[in-house]
């Protein structure tokens, strides 16, 4: 499983604080949602190539711990 300490970041100051990807904009609920939506991890990353498969895959872990 991705370690995904090093990846989901939360910042007060960005998006009300909910945790993103790194030092972007893009929230773990974002991805999920896309994910959920039907959206491939290539379709992800192709329409959002600041992302890599193992950004996608620490939001699935930060989700994971979340239950």
């Amino acid at each position: 499983m991705v370690n995904y300490q090093n990846i989901i970041r939360r910042n007060p100051n960005k998006r009300f604080g909910k945790p993103c990807v790194r030092d972007t904009r893009i929230t773990v609920y974002d991805v999920l949602g896309w994910l959920a939506s039907g959206m491939t991890n290539e379709e992800i990353i192709a329409d959002f190539p600041e992302l890599t498969i193992e950004d996608i895959q620490a939001c699935l872990a930060y989700a994971t711990d979340l239950n």
